[in-house]
C-alpha cells in the first residue's frame, strides 16, 4: 500500500511529543481544557499574551523601515546601527565569516560598518536583522519545560524562516515577508509552552491527539495577535493566520505553510527521531522541496546563522 504524506497534525504532534520530552503519564481531559482555556483567553488579550514574551529591541523596527527602501544608504544605516552596540558586533560577525569572502572574494577582514553593510547587501542585513530581534523572544528564563523547549523553537524558527524564504519565489510570494512569518510564526508557542509549564502536573502531561491540535491552532492565533499588536505588515500576519488552512491560502501563507512542515521534519531528523529516508519524511516531497531539505540540515544552518 502506498504511504500517504503526513499530514501537518500527525507531524504537529511528534514534534510537540518530541519537544516537550513527554512520557507515557497522561493527564487527565479536565486539566488540558484548563490549559486550553487559558491559551484561548490569551488569544483573546493579545496584550496579555505579548507581555510573556519580551518585544524586539525599538530599533528593529526603524531598521527595517530603511531596509524596504531600495534605495539605502549603507552611511544612514551605518548610523542607525551605531545606536545598538550588541547589533553592530553581530554585522561585524556575520560579515567576517568565511562563506561571505570566499563567495566575494573579500579582504579578510571587515573593520568598518558601511564595508560590513556592502558586503552583506540589503536582503543579507534583512535577514541578520530580523534574527537578531527574535532571539529575546524565546531566551526567557522560566520553569524546567520552557527552558528546554524556547530554544529548540527558536531553531525550528530559524529553520523555518529560511525554508519559507527559499520557496517563496516560486509560489510568487514575497521571499522576506515570508522569512519575517516564519520567525514570527511560532511565538505563540513558546507562551503555549510557559502556560503549561505553569499549569500541568508534574506526574501527568497534557498530551493527548485533541489537546495538541489545539495547542497549536490557538498559538497560531495568538502569533497573529501578537504579530499584530508589534505592526507586522498584513501580509505577515495573514500568512500566519493562514498558514494552517489547507485551502485558499495566499501564496504568501502556502510559502510558510511547507516551510513549517519542511523544519519540523528536519529538526526530528537531525535530533534523530526519525532517519532522513524514512517514508514519513520523504513522502510527497518533491525534489525541489527535498533540496530545501537538505539545506536546512544543522551543518548548514550553522553557517548561515
Amino acid at each position: 500500500m502506498t504511504r500517504q504524506p503526513a499530514t501537518i497534525t500527525e507531524i504537529d504532534a511528534i514534534y510537540y511529543r518530541w519537544l516537550a520530552a513527554a512520557g507515557s503519564a497522561q493527564a487527565t481531559a479536565q486539566a488540558e481544557q484548563q490549559i486550553l482555556d487559558e491559551l484561548t483567553r490569551l488569544a483573546s488579550e493579545p496584550i496579555a499574551g505579548a507581555a510573556l514574551v519580551p518585544r524586539i529591541p525599538a530599533i528593529i523596527p526603524q531598521l527595517m523601515r530603511t531596509l524596504q527602501n531600495e534605495n539605502m544608504s549603507a552611511a544612514e544605516l551605518s548610523r542607525q546601527l551605531a545606536q545598538d552596540v550588541p547589533l553592530v558586533a553581530e554585522v561585524y560577525r556575520e560579515a567576517n565569516r568565511p562563506r561571505y569572502h570566499s563567495r566575494y572574494n573579500a579582504s579578510p577582514s571587515i573593520n568598518n560598518m558601511e564595508g560590513a553593510i556592502m558586503l552583506l547587501g540589503q536582503n543579507g542585513m534583512r535577514m541578520l536583522l530580523a534574527r537578531v530581534a527574535f532571539r529575546p523572544i524565546v531566551s526567557m528564563q522560566s520553569g524546567g519545560l520552557t527552558i528546554r523547549t524556547a530554544p529548540l523553537i527558536w531553531r525550528q524558527s530559524e529553520k523555518c524562516a529560511l525554508a519559507a524564504n527559499l520557496v517563496a519565489p516560486a509560489m510568487q510570494a514575497n521571499a522576506f515577508d515570508a522569512y519575517l512569518a516564519g520567525l514570527m510564526a511560532n511565538v505563540g508557542l513558546v507562551v503555549a509552552f510557559r502556560l503549561i509549564d505553569q499549569m500541568h502536573a508534574p506526574d501527568a502531561f497534557p498530551q493527548s491527539d485533541a489537546f495538541i491540535a489545539q495547542v497549536f491552532a490557538q498559538a497560531r492565533i495568538l502569533s497573529v495577535r501578537i504579530a499584530e499588536l508589534w505592526e507586522f505588515p498584513e501580509s505577515v500576519t495573514r500568512a500566519i493566520g493562514q498558514a494552517g488552512a489547507d485551502d485558499h491560502a495566499d501564496p504568501q501563507a502556502q510559502a510558510l505553510a511547507l516551510g513549517d512542515r519542511l523544519s519540523k521534519l528536519r529538526m526530528l531528523v537531525d535530533t534523530g527521531r526519525f532517519p532522513a529516508d524514512d517514508p514519513f519524511v520523504m513522502t510527497g516531497l518533491s525534489k525541489a522541496e527535498l533540496q530545501v531539505f537538505d539545506k536546512l540540515a544543522d551543518d548548514e544552518d550553522e553557517d548561515d546563522e
